[in-house]
């Protein structure tokens, strides 16, 4: 059901030409199987277990998101009629990062969903995805109750 998701909403951003979201949704198609194999088998056949990320990965992971986000975002401008074309490429390049965070059961993956949503209400809401950008202000919520959840797990985890 969720690659159907993605590929529904793959339809109604290219209607409304958030052409980097197109992008963004053909992705979690293709990361949603391996993700969760990951979650199931990553940890040398056992469940990966929910922890922070090193402070050096975070930062070149956030440097790559920043460059992707620019680099897009001058590339939507630049070749199509992209609406938002920055900020379109923001919500795709931050995505990307939580999506991978995510993967690896990261807790700082929530940090990433957070700004993602916070840009992407208003963004959608402009265009008049109201339906979608209700829905991502709920997403916003569960990110907040997740990043608390998923810090209590790996605090717990590095105790072990």
């Amino acid at each position: 059901s969720g690659i159907i998701g993605c590929a529904l909403f793959a339809a109604v951003f290219y209607e409304s030409r958030l052409y980097a979201d197109v992008t963004l949704q053909i992705f979690f198609i293709l990361t949603s199987i391996y993700g969760w194999w990951k979650w199931l088998h990553g940890n040398q056949g056992a469940e990966l277990p929910v922890r922070f990320s090193p402070p050096r990965l975070l930062l070149a992971a956030g440097a790559a998101a920043t460059a992707v986000a620019i680099g897009y975002g001058w590339l939507l401008w630049r070749f199509t009629d992209a609406y938002a074309p920055f900020l379109d490429s923001i919500v795709l390049a931050f995505s990307v990062l939580g999506q991978l965070l995510m993967m690896e059961r990261r807790v700082e993956n929530w940090w990433s969903w957070l700004l993602v949503n916070t840009i992407a209400v208003p963004l959608y809401a402009s265009r008049g995805l109201f339906v979608t950008s209700f829905l991502y202000s709920a997403f916003w919520i569960n990110a907040l109750v997740a990043l608390r959840k998923w810090r209590s797990l790996a605090l717990r985890n590095a105790e072990r």
